[in-house]
């Protein structure tokens, strides 16, 4: 019998951990409240089996965990995972155990915790999985085990695309999410020694940087020809049968092979509405990527086999010759091995053959030279970022939109750290600062409002009164010397704005 008492604590009181002969008291957030949650247990060999947040939790003999080789220890060193992707699909007849362990679950949850998201279909929260798990836990493993655990449907969101249109995302529940979680941490490792040197997307230790640097090589030995290939709307027109044709090549668990299927058929929530899928992967899911890659590495071999030098980040792949006439030659093939073998369909309209300065690889532009420099489309998109945040009748003080616009910078410069950028980053950086400006003066409303903060910012009262009685718009205002000499760049530095040309300079020196 397992007894919970939830006490409610005054909201951001901190509560140190404690535990006291079997007892486990922690911190978490439910439905917007703080709460205490005590843990007990009348038998101590069982305190910890189903608890998420203890650090010392022990292993139990359980049905799933009987194997020595899975209790208590890490489930990649437990499977021996390079022996197993020497040998094949024999050293790995039960991942089930592996991918249940105490161990492997915990570290799931601690991932989903981590990556945050919002709640599936049932409603329930990240924080209130550990709470549901305790008391639950052993039924919902059970299940998992003897192969009569049925995933709960995915809720269906849309979000705009860079280009243009609306990419569908797929949104499991906490619970499947945890699940595919520790599904993906036992067959990473395991194909991660199959997978090409070539890809480079979702795969650990390995960035999108890396693979415009192997481009850039590529490019550099005269390579300057790509054909650049997309795959039209890849996770919802992969192959279940062939995709589980591959797994079984290695996976020798037919109870995890048989979930793997209910994942990818699991139902899609659409306005109130549940219907069956019968092709591709939900996007979104923790277990998408992975099997992503398999499909994909299938097209990698084919590649590497007849000797051509490419580069491929998830469903983008890049293909570099030393001709046109080579270039179309190689699209008219590949794309025949694609939608012929397997099954998918590339995108004819964004897929091309032409020079290499001429297209974009991750929102980066190779140069001829091998140099990287800021792709056009880049650029655009995050002024666009920038003008939503700094759009004048948002009707937010000044402050939080500095708040909601550094962080974006921050993270866009250190994504494109490595182009050669810095006039295009002084530009940047002087139209933002105009934007702002723009957004300041705006909030003066009145004419005396206006004349005042410019005379205290330092312009002298007859020039303050001329703008403050100016008939122009905002944006004209934000061009003038007045405006350049009250709002200049010392005091955007005092307010906290986010210098793209400085920080450049820092990243790379």
């Amino acid at each position: 019998m397992q007894v919970y008492v939830l006490q409610e604590v005054s909201r951001g009181h901190s509560i140190p951990e404690q535990e006291q002969h079997g007892r486990r008291s922690e911190s978490f957030n439910l439905r917007s409240s703080q709460f205490k949650i005590c843990f007990m247990a009348q038998q101590q060999a069982k305190t910890y089996q189903y608890d998420l947040f203890s650090e010392t939790g022990q292993e139990v003999d359980r049905p799933y965990d009987k194997s020595e080789a899975v209790r208590g220890a890490q489930p990649a060193k437990a499977l021996q995972v390079k022996e197993a992707g020497e040998q094949g699909r024999a050293l790995a007849p039960d991942l089930m155990g592996a991918i249940l362990c105490h161990s492997n679950i915990k570290q799931a949850y601690k991932q989903v915790r981590q990556n945050k998201g919002v709640a599936g279909i049932d409603q329930m929260a990240v924080g209130g999985f550990a709470v549901w798990y305790a008391g639950d836990g052993k039924s919902l493993l059970d299940k998992l085990y003897n192969g009569t655990y049925q995933p709960q449907g995915v809720k269906q969101v849309e979000i705009p695309k860079p280009g243009g249109g609306k990419r569908k995302l797929g949104i499991p529940t906490v619970t499947d999410r945890i699940i595919q979680q520790a599904i993906a941490q036992v067959l990473s490792p395991i194909y991660e020694q199959k997978f090409s040197e070539n890809s480079y997307g979702f795969r650990p230790n390995r960035s999108a940087h890396q693979a415009l640097k192997k481009g850039s090589e590529y490019v550099e030995e005269g390579r300057d020809i790509v054909v650049d290939m997309d795959l039209k709307t890849f996770f919802d027109v992969v192959n279940h049968d062939r995709l589980m044709y591959r797994l079984s090549e290695t996976i020798g668990d037919k109870t995890l092979l048989r979930l793997i299927r209910k994942y990818l058929q699991s139902g899609i929530l659409v306005d109130g509405v549940v219907s069956q899928r019968t092709e591709g992967t939900p996007q979104g899911s923790p277990l998408s990527p992975l099997l992503s890659n398999i499909v994909l590495d299938e097209l990698d071999k084919e590649l590497e086999r007849r000797g051509h030098k490419f580069v491929r980040y998830a469903d983008d792949c890049n293909i570099y010759v030393r001709s046109q006439t080579a270039g179309e030659r190689v699209m008219e093939s590949i794309t025949g091995f694609i939608e012929s073998k397997l099954k998918l369909l590339v995108n004819k309209d964004k897929s091309q053959v032409c020079e290499v300065n001429q297209t974009k690889f991750l929102g980066y532009t190779i140069q001829k030279d091998g140099n990287l420099t800021i792709a056009e489309k880049s650029i655009e998109r995050f002024k666009e970022k920038v003008r939503s945040i700094t759009k004048r009748n948002r009707g937010v003080k000044f402050e939080q939109v500095i708040a909601e616009l550094v962080p974006v910078m921050r993270g866009w410069l250190n994504y494109f750290r490595y182009a050669r950028c810095k006039r295009v980053l002084k530009n940047l950086d002087s139209w933002i600062r105009r934007k702002l400006r723009c957004y300041r003066l705006k909030q003066c409303k009145r004419v005396i409002t206006l004349q005042r903060f410019l005379e205290r910012q330092g312009v002298e009262s007859w020039q303050s009164w001329i703008l403050a009685l100016s008939g122009k718009g905002h944006w004209c205002k934000s061009g003038c010397p007045q405006a350049h000499q009250a709002l200049n760049n010392k005091w955007f530095d005092a307010v906290g704005l986010y210098n793209l040309t400085l920080n450049y300079d820092r990243l790379n020196n």
